[in-house]
């Protein structure tokens, strides 16, 4: 389609309904224009959404036609729906959306932790230049295990859960800078390799594996999407692709900020394993067994939900959704296909 000649034919209908949004108050006349030019646009959108890649087109049609449908019906209020959306459709879509990130970012963190553990596991002095002999014996026969029933249960995971959604909200929020990202990721592989390897030179690498993965697993999953989703967020940048830098910069912002959330409730549940399910009784095959459900169990969720999100046009950017169930009056993957905008049956009269 050539969007120039679309855009000369149809501008003329998308500056009226703009000036008619500027006015305080509409005439019995003016109301039904407003709603015809309203459904106009909505088609209009429609058609360039399929047809057209160019988005300061689709974001001025958006916001127009958000802005027509408040004015006509009413502005939209919040719903059950509304965190139902977020976790069937919006936050799975940004987990698919930026896994190419955060794939790449948990490669090449496991690679580096591996490496690290490996040296200090096996490098002669390593490990003793690490700690002394009596930290060594300290961390080995006393600390490492003990840490996990230091404090009640309760009280443990909040604090665990506390401590890990802070680390990846610094990864998300500092994005934007790209090295803060970096210095937080190198030093939570670099505590566990090193943990890791003063165990594993001690003889203790059975001890290490058996308290580390139940909850581990999830855990870093988490922290190296958060990882990943900030610094696509400093990409973004350097190179903002077709859209304007500032806008670019807003609209992936949007969706960290969702991702945010989203992984907070992933860390919530990583701090229950790992405060009750990490220091129980339960034998180790069975407590690594509940923490490799969890994870197989969050990646199916990835998969599964974050594919039929994005088919059904979730990005993630809770501002872009909002936009686009103004426009169809309808969400793609709670009520089914898209649709058409509706005919508005109550006008409300601008006061």
């Amino acid at each position: 389609m050539d969007v120039d000649a679309y855009t000369d034919a149809h501008h003329a209908d998308w500056d009226r309904l703009e000036a008619l949004l500027r006015r305080r108050r509409w005439s019995v006349e003016e109301a039904d224009e407003a709603i015809t030019l309203y459904r106009r646009t909505a088609t209009d959108l429609s058609v360039v959404r399929s047809s057209s890649p160019d988005p300061a087109l689709v974001s001025r049609l958006s916001s127009l036609v958000a802005r027509g449908r408040s004015a006509v019906t009413g502005a939209s209020t919040w719903s059950w729906r509304d965190p139902l959306r977020f976790v069937t459709g919006e936050f799975p879509a940004a987990l698919a959306a930026s896994a190419r990130w955060w794939v790449t970012t948990a490669l090449c963190s496991l690679a580096l932790m591996l490496l690290a553990g490996w040296w200090v596991a096996t490098a002669p002095g390593v490990a003793g230049s690490i700690l002394s002999p009596e930290q060594t014996r300290q961390l080995v026969d006393e600390q490492f295990a003990s840490y996990y029933s230091s404090n009640p249960a309760g009280s443990f995971a909040a604090q665990v859960w506390t401590n890990n959604a802070l680390v990846a909200a610094t990864c998300l929020i500092t994005g934007v800078l790209l090295l803060p990202v970096l210095w937080v990721l190198a030093q939570n592989v670099l505590n566990v390799a090193v943990s890791g390897g003063v165990l594993a030179a001690n003889g203790r690498l059975d001890l290490f594996l058996g308290l580390i993965t139940p909850h581990g697993l999830l855990e870093l999953t988490a922290v190296f999407v958060a990882a990943g989703a900030g610094l696509k967020l400093g990409w973004t940048w350097i190179d903002p692709g077709p859209e304007t830098r500032a806008r670019a910069l807003a609209r992936q912002g949007r969706v960290t900020a969702g991702m945010a959330l989203g992984l907070a409730g992933v860390l919530l549940v990583s701090g229950v394993i790992e405060a009750f399910v990490t220091p129980s009784g339960l034998p180790t095959w069975a407590r690594i067994g509940i923490g490799a459900v969890a994870e197989i169990a969050f990646l199916t969720y990835v998969v599964v939900l974050g594919r039929r999100g994005v088919r059904a046009g979730a990005t993630g950017d809770l501002l872009d959704a909002r936009l686009q169930r103004e426009e169809t009056g309808k969400d793609p993957w709670i009520d089914g296909d898209d649709c058409a905008a509706p005919l508005p049956t109550v006008v409300a009269l601008r006061s």
